[in-house]
């Protein structure tokens, strides 16, 4: 069976590639029947941040990433927090000791500080690896701070297939005898995600290319053990640009930031899955029950893909365009709170005004600002010279649009405002767009003359037509 996991360090916010390094290895065990883990790396004890774990489970929760065993779910292989694992890592760490792919290192930092290789790159010099046993088991025991090293072969060079990259070729000279228990006898990452993969039965690691190059390390781990190695995917980062990764220091948002900018959750994970992944149709808008049908290792890229958010937003667009106004209204509630105009306003026919015109509900409020900011409003938005519309028009049209408002019941304003157009001998364009900013005192809104005198419904619609032509008289146009 296909076992995947993501093991993520719980060191703050879920980043972009994270999550897509996340979706896919979601993807390719739903794919192929297997099972998708959730293991939390958290050994480096310096950059554990608090509440860091629940948002890690909590966006892939929200991302419909759902777990078959990890935190929460538990499962046949726990505990699934590395920090919960301290003594499984510390055996192995032994046993591989005995076996020779490691050894107990007492150097002490102003030593290793002072080394360096012929290239000015400081590198071990497997010093303390010529400690016999019985000096070894007397440092121990006179409580010497020590750690344990994997021990790398000085000659010869290591080689695995990599299902995207092909075969990765790296000189045992390239690589360090990096430390596998630090001294406070916590594991690092080089060798708890081994322990963890081979216990867990992950048989498909996907990870990001930055571990390309130090793989051979821990296939060094597998051959020591006798232990079967897994299959390799190595994902190409996301990029913001062509020479920057997406980075959280430079304001690159979070998958929370963008849900906290309006963005859909759906339409995030879809535009997540095409960073770096192309369907074999070539299409752009790709449900989530799609893509778990259609993901697939050759539509995987070797390049880095960029973040675009210009195209995440038409994306969007384009799920909330195929919205009802039931859900729309539903799912933007929050936002219509932000703009005030919850309960004040029918959200049935909010919904149905925003639906074509917004790609985020982040635009809601501005979209809806009209509606709390009509007092004051500038009379010169009134003027339309491309209409040859004129403050002094304006003043001579509203009487006729108070009386039409009075007396009618909403049910065909348009019908009845095109009536009046004929009845003054004006354009449409006047006799509309002076209803229309006088109701709502902006130049531009989500709808036309007739839908924003249904929205504020008729007591308000004749108050601001009233109040407009008082302003207009008051000012002596």
């Amino acid at each position: 069976m296909v076992r995947t996991r993501f093991a993520p360090s719980p060191t703050g916010y879920l980043h972009i590639g994270g999550l897509r390094t996340a979706l896919y290895a979601y993807l390719f065990a739903k794919k192929n029947g297997g099972k998708f883990i959730l293991r939390i790396e958290d050994t480096d004890l310096e950059r554990y941040v608090e509440g860091a774990v629940e948002i890690i489970c909590d966006t892939l929760k929200s991302a419909g990433l759902t777990y078959d065993e990890g935190p929460g779910v538990g499962g046949d292989y726990g505990p699934y927090v590395q920090s919960q694992r301290k003594e499984i890592y510390l055996r192995y760490a032994r046993e591989l000791v005995e076996k020779g792919g490691a050894y107990y290192c007492f150097c002490t930092k102003e030593r290793l500080e002072s080394l360096t290789d012929e290239n000015g790159q400081r590198k071990y010099d497997k010093h303390c690896l010529s400690l016999s046993p019985e000096e070894v088991r007397a440092r121990l025991d006179g409580g010497e701070k020590w750690v344990i090293r994997q021990n790398i072969p000085e000659k010869g060079a290591s080689s695995y297939v990599d299902l995207l990259f092909g075969e990765i070729t790296v000189d045992f000279k390239d690589l360090d005898d990096n430390i596998l228990i630090k001294s406070d006898g916590m594991p690092t990452y080089n060798f708890a995600n081994v322990i963890d993969d081979h216990l867990m039965g992950i048989n498909y690691v996907i990870r990001g290319t930055e571990y390309l190059s130090s793989t051979p390390k821990y296939n060094l781990l597998y051959d020591a053990f006798g232990w079967e190695r897994p299959n390799y995917i190595h994902l190409p980062p996301v990029m913001r640009d062509a020479t920057h990764k997406l980075s959280k220091r430079f304001g690159d948002p979070s998958y929370n930031d963008l849900l906290a900018e309006g963005f859909l959750s759906e339409a995030l994970v879809n535009y997540i899955a095409l960073l770096g992944w192309s369907p074999k149709e070539n299409r752009e808008k790709i449900s989530f029950e799609e893509l778990k049908e259609l993901f697939s290792l050759e539509g995987l890229s070797k390049s880095p893909a960029i973040f675009d958010k210009a195209k995440l937003r038409w994306l969007n667009g384009e799920y909330i365009k195929e919205m009802s106004p039931e859900t729309f209204a539903e799912r933007a509630r929050p936002w219509f709170e932000k703009a005030g105009v919850a309960g004040k306003y029918d959200e049935l026919l909010l919904a149905k005004l925003l639906i074509p015109r917004v790609e985020t509900f982040a635009e809601i409020p501005e979209k809806l600002a009209f509606l709390d900011e009509f007092e004051g409003f500038d009379l010169n938005l009134l003027v339309k010279d491309k209409m040859k519309t004129t403050l002094p028009l304006c003043r001579q049209i509203l009487p006729a649009l108070i009386d039409l408002a009075e007396k009618s019941d909403f049910s065909d304003l348009h019908g009845e405002l095109t009536d009046l157009v004929q009845k003054l001998g004006l354009k449409n364009g006047q006799v509309l767009w002076t209803f229309r900013v006088a109701v709502t005192g902006a130049a531009n809104t989500p709808g036309g003359a007739s839908e924003m005198a249904e929205l504020l419904g008729k007591e308000r619609t004749v108050a601001r037509l009233r109040n407009t032509l008082s302003r207009l008289e008051e000012a002596g146009v």
